[in-house]
């Protein structure tokens, strides 16, 4: 009875027959294999390295060049067209440049309940003296507008009427399309006497 307890007592800690110990060598060419495996990851996998990011710079023109849909889509597009096409003149704010633009932030024509005079602006050009904001203004605008197409000039106008403190409702490209069919080949506006005559 006592051979049998004795065969069965736990052998003690760190004597042979507690099984094999970790080698130190195995132990450290682990955590050298770790390091070195965090080192190539960190190389090469990118992470924010310019060259997978190229064009952009920052993390607000990456997102700014993220999909939309909806309202915001067209926004987006309209102020892409702005950017390329009105704000040369206009300004990349609206404010207008003195001697050569008038403001469109706060413009009553912008910002009027209808928007067909709106729409044939871009289209026919605009030529004379205009008051906009209480000022007089002697333009000579060439219809910037004529080669878009009707979602794009729709685009535009519905940016310009909301952004910069505007109000204005949005314009379809239908709205456009309506209005464009009935004007072709009609001369540049002239001035504020011939954006009156139009009819809303």
């Amino acid at each position: 009875m006592s051979n049998d307890l004795k065969d069965h007592t736990p052998a003690p800690s760190g004597s042979p027959g507690s099984g094999p110990a970790l080698p130190v060598w195995v132990f450290s060419l682990t955590l050298v294999l770790l390091f070195l495996g965090g080192v190539y990851f960190d190389e090469s996998s990118g992470w924010f390295n310019a060259q997978v990011y190229k064009p952009y710079t920052d993390a607000n023109q990456l997102e700014a060049y993220q999909p939309v849909s909806g309202a915001a889509a067209i926004r987006a597009q309209g102020k892409l067209r702005y950017d390329m096409i009105c704000a040369a003149c206009h300004g990349p704010n609206g404010e207008g440049k003195p001697g050569q633009a008038p403001p469109l932030a706060g413009s009553e024509w912008v910002n009027d309940s209808a928007h067909t005079r709106l729409i044939e602006i871009p289209q026919l050009g605009l030529n004379g003296q205009v008051t906009v904001e209480g000022q007089s203004w002697s333009l000579s605008m060439a219809p910037m507008g004529a080669g878009l197409s009707d979602s794009d000039l729709a685009a535009v106008l519905t940016y310009v009427r909301s952004s910069w403190g505007n109000k204005g409702d949005d314009v379809s490209s239908d709205d456009v399309k309506t209005v464009r069919g009935g004007i072709a080949g009609h001369p540049a506006i002239p001035g504020e006497t011939g954006l009156k005559a139009i009819k809303e």
